[in-house]
C-alpha cells in the first residue's frame, strides 16, 4: 500500500490536468518571463480577460482577474465595505468561514440569513433573502451558488428575482467557484451582468478546471464600476506563465466534462450506498463535493479507518452540521474506497 495521502477534504482536483494544459506547461518559453505582457498597451488587462470576454459575452472592461476566486472576494469586500459608513455584509448561514473573516479584516460586520434543510437538500428561500436584504440594507449581499459545504445552488431566475427586489446600492457578490460540474450553461451571466450594475459574479480555475495551485480567479461586474476595476486590476499585467496555462485550461472543456461525469458517478454511488441506511442522509450536490449526514457515534471509528487507508475527508464542525462529513469527489477508485470504508465501519458498529 502506498503512503501517499488522498486529500478529499479541501475540494482539490484528484484527476489529471488536460493534455492541452500539460502541453502549455511543456512548451512555455521561459524567456517570456523576461518581459511584461504588452496587452495593457491596448487598454486590455490580459490575454485571459480577452478570452473570457469572448467566452462569456461580457465586455472585457467588465471582466475581473485575480489571484484565485479568494482574491476577488477579498478585493470586493474590502473595497465596498471600506467606502462609506455601511460596513455590513449578509452571508448564508452554512457557508465558507472565510467570508466573515474577510469582512472582519476591513472592520466590517456580518449578519447571516438562513439556509433551509428540505428533504435531501439545503435551499435558499428567495423571498426571505429579499426580506432580510431590504430590512438590514447591507452594503453587500453574498450568495454562494453552489454553496460550500451544502452543495446547493440558485437558478438564474432566482438570481434575477433577488436582484430585482433589493436596494440597488447593495452590491451583490455571487460566489460561483463551484459552478459547471452539473451544467455547462453560462448564457445567463451576460444578461444578468448587463442588467444589474450592482452585481459581481465570481468564478475560478481552481475547481472545475482543477488548477487550485495556479491561483487564477476571474469574475464579471456590472457596468459603471471603473474605480473598483482599477483598484483590483494589475497595472503591469498578470503572470504570463499562468496566462498560458489558463488559456489551455479554458480550451479543454471536453476533458473536464469527462471528469465531471466521473464525479456524477461518485454522487450516485454515495446515494445508492447510504440513501436508505438509518442515520445517513446524502445531500444533493451540484459541486465537486458531497455532504453526507452520518451516525455521529461512528465518528471516531470512521476517522481511524480512513486514516489507516491514508484518506482525509472533512468532518464538519459548523454549528448545525456537526454530524456531517464533506467529501471531495475524486477518482472512481478513491470514491469507492471512502464509500467501502464508511460502509464497513457502519456495519461493524451496528452488529
Amino acid at each position: 500500500m502506498h503512503n501517499d495521502l488522498n486529500y478529499l477534504d479541501r475540494n482539490e482536483f484528484n484527476f489529471e490536468p488536460s493534455d492541452k494544459v500539460v502541453e502549455a506547461i511543456k512548451n512555455f518559453n521561459p524567456k517570456d518571463l523576461c518581459f511584461y505582457t504588452r496587452i495593457y498597451d491596448q487598454g486590455k488587462k490580459s490575454v485571459i480577460s480577452v478570452r473570457l470576454s469572448e467566452l462569456y459575452g461580457v465586455p472585457e472592461e467588465q471582466v475581473l482577474l485575480a489571484y484565485g476566486g479568494e482574491d476577488i472576494l477579498k478585493n470586493a469586500i474590502h473595497y465596498y465595505l471600506m467606502k462609506g459608513d455601511n460596513k455590513k455584509i449578509l452571508i448564508p448561514e452554512f457557508s465558507w468561514w472565510y467570508y466573515n473573516k474577510v469582512a472582519s479584516e476591513c472592520y466590517g460586520t456580518f449578519e447571516m440569513y438562513p439556509l433551509h434543510e428540505q428533504d435531501d437538500t439545503f435551499a435558499y428561500d428567495v423571498d426571505e433573502v429579499i426580506e432580510y436584504t431590504n430590512r438590514i440594507h447591507p452594503r453587500m449581499l453574498l450568495l454562494a451558488s453552489p454553496n460550500n459545504p451544502t452543495g446547493n445552488s440558485l437558478t438564474p431566475d432566482e438570481i434575477g428575482r433577488i436582484m430585482e427586489n433589493i436596494p440597488d446600492d447593495t452590491m451583490v457578490l455571487i460566489d460561483e467557484a463551484y459552478a459547471s460540474f452539473i451544467t455547462s450553461d453560462t448564457d445567463y451571466i451576460a444578461p444578468l451582468v448587463n442588467k444589474y450594475r450592482n452585481l459581481i459574479i465570481s468564478r475560478t480555475l481552481s475547481k472545475f478546471y482543477g488548477l487550485p495551485g495556479l491561483r487564477c480567479g476571474f469574475g464579471f461586474i456590472g457596468a459603471g464600476h471603473d474605480h473598483f476595476v482599477s483598484y483590483i486590476n494589475k497595472y503591469l499585467g498578470y503572470n504570463r506563465f499562468s496566462e498560458a496555462v489558463a488559456l489551455a485550461a479554458l480550451d479543454s472543456d471536453d476533458h473536464y466534462r469527462r471528469v465531471a461525469d466521473d464525479m456524477e458517478w461518485g454522487r450516485q454511488l454515495f446515494k445508492r450506498t447510504f440513501g436508505d441506511k438509518p442515520g445517513f442522509k446524502v445531500y444533493k450536490s451540484v459541486a465537486n463535493f458531497i455532504l453526507i449526514k452520518y451516525p455521529i457515534e461512528i465518528k471516531e471509528a470512521l476517522q481511524k479507518a480512513l486514516a489507516a487507508e491514508n484518506y482525509k475527508i472533512k468532518f464538519m464542525t459548523d454549528k448545525g452540521l456537526e454530524s456531517c462529513v464533506r467529501i471531495t469527489l475524486g477518482r472512481k477508485e478513491q470514491t469507492q474506497t471512502v464509500c467501502d470504508t464508511m460502509l464497513r465501519v457502519f456495519q461493524g458498529q451496528t452488529k
